[in-house]
């Protein structure tokens, strides 16, 4: 059992829940549930610890920040084992998550938000601060736990904040794992990691000494916690869902750009929110663009994660099979075709295969709503203002991508409305650019040097300059 951070401490609690491993739909371990007492107690220390890591140097923080990469790099076999058992992901997904954990606190050690004199005259100097917030609450999704929650930890640690994160229910054990090895690196309080359901989030959104919440998950909690943050009038960064669509246009060669999409629409078994979502191609080459489809398809191994030359492991809980079960079904019962996988695999685990659906339309429920899945529906369309119309007729806004000539696909992707839009590619993220969502996809940005900021206020200094003398306004011969 791995336990919780709080202020500087490794603890348990009274209460504890189960945590499954997906492969096998059985108990992988037990986790401790924590308390609002111990949630109180989680904030408070972080709200002391500020008062002395707001005053450090960048350099004092960076120092601290490359101690962890380190702890993170030396222990990435265990790591990627407990993220394996509790997630799902395969092998290489897991090394890829716990290598990017040491990569984004890299480059978050880096970046810097400098303070900008924004006037300097005769009359006056005003200098623009950048100073934190105070204590941050990170919510955390389960398909990548502990990458995402070093995004949360490294963008406040290093713009002077402490943090509370709360783990998901489904996949707390890596992130409580990483906790128990940083803990002596970490100043008292600075990070603080709880594991809980729902309450624990509810506790942390409402708490009056959390001055911002950054959340990732679903639009429908999304809702919740920017209703509850407005009470106290927190800052909130929402990273919610997508329904990204690829678009190929005529000069696409489908036997390049096909399975390049598809890896993209089941990387992680598809449960990645910029993952493709739904695929439209051109009508005239439909036919030919379902085959590759259903080649690449073909070339996917489903399996448990610590399985040789697996590519994709199951769905990570039984409340998401459920609804990709659901969501296949409906499709087919509206007339949709299974051009690949489309049934759940016959044995233990959450397992469904690469599935690629035609003979859809919008208006299907696969098509119009974010499935989360290893799922690909593929529409035809005759003209570009079609497509581009498709496209963008839904309420998400994350991401999306245009495949085809560079400088073609280029002027379709401006058209695009969405927080990112690829070309020839499809899902690429680093810490130097920002990323965030636009509609219901979400709030606020993370990452880039510019959008950091997003975790500190604005203060601003003027400051008058002496008429005809000195600073203390007397004259000088």
């Amino acid at each position: 059992m791995h336990k919780m951070l709080i202020n500087g401490s490794i603890v348990s609690s009274d209460k504890l829940f189960d945590v499954m491993n997906p492969a096998t739909e059985e108990v992988l371990g037990q986790c401790p549930d924590c308390s609002k007492e111990q949630m109180d107690e989680a904030v408070a220390a972080a709200k002391e610890a500020f008062k002395t890591w707001k005053k450090t140097s960048h350099e004092e923080r960076k120092a601290v920040v490359t101690a962890m990469i380190a702890k993170t790099n030396e222990n990435m076999e265990a790591l990627c084992e407990i993220l394996i058992k509790e997630q799902g992901k395969p092998m290489s997904g897991a090394q890829f998550e716990i290598g990017g954990v040491g990569a984004f606190l890299g480059a978050f050690a880096e970046m810097k938000v400098e303070d900008k004199v924004i006037v300097d005259n005769e009359a006056e100097k005003v200098i623009e601060m950048h100073v934190p917030l105070g204590v941050v609450g990170g919510i955390c999704p389960w398909n990548f736990p502990l990458l995402m929650a070093v995004w949360k930890i490294g963008e406040a640690m290093m713009t002077g904040n402490t943090i509370v994160i709360k783990t998901s229910p489904f996949t707390p054990l890596t992130t409580n794992m990483w906790g128990e090895l940083v803990a002596g690196i970490i100043p008292a309080g600075v990070v603080n990691i709880l594991s809980g359901g729902n309450d624990a989030g509810a506790w942390l959104t409402e708490h009056p000494d959390v001055a911002k919440i950054s959340f990732t998950g679903s639009i429908r909690t999304g809702k919740i916690i920017q209703a509850a943050a407005a009470s106290t009038l927190k800052r909130v960064t929402l990273e919610l869902g997508g329904n990204d669509a690829a678009i190929v246009l005529d000069d696409a060669d489908p036997a390049k750009v096909a399975p390049q999409i598809l890896g993209h629409a089941m990387s992680n078994s598809g449960q990645v929110c910029i993952a493709v979502k739904r695929c439209y191609v051109p009508r005239a080459k439909y036919d030919e663009y379902i085959e590759e489809f259903k080649k690449a398809a073909a070339e996917h191994k489903v399996g448990d994660g610590f399985m040789e030359g697996c590519t994709m492991g199951p769905l990570n809980n039984k409340m998401q099979y459920d609804r990709v079960c659901e969501l296949v079904e409906d499709a087919k019962q509206n007339g949709a075709k299974v051009e690949a996988g489309g049934s759940p695999l016959d044995r233990a685990g959450y397992f469904f295969p690469p599935t690629v659906l035609s003979n859809v339309a919008s208006g299907m429920r696969i098509v119009d709503e974010e499935q989360f899945g290893p799922v690909l529906p593929v529409l035809p369309y005759d003209t570009e203002e079609e497509v581009i119309e498709k496209a963008n007729d839904t309420l998400f806004g994350l991401g999306g991508s245009v495949w085809g000539e560079d400088v073609h696909a280029a002027a379709v992707a401006r058209q695009i409305d969405s927080g990112s839009v690829w070309v020839n590619s499809h899902m690429n993220v680093s810490p130097d650019v920002s990323f965030g969502g636009r509609k219901c996809s979400g709030i606020g940005r993370q990452m880039g040097s510019s959008t950091i900021a997003g975790y500190t206020d604005i203060k601003v200094i003027r400051m008058p300059k002496p008429q005809g003398g000195n600073a203390t306004g007397t004259d000088e011969e």
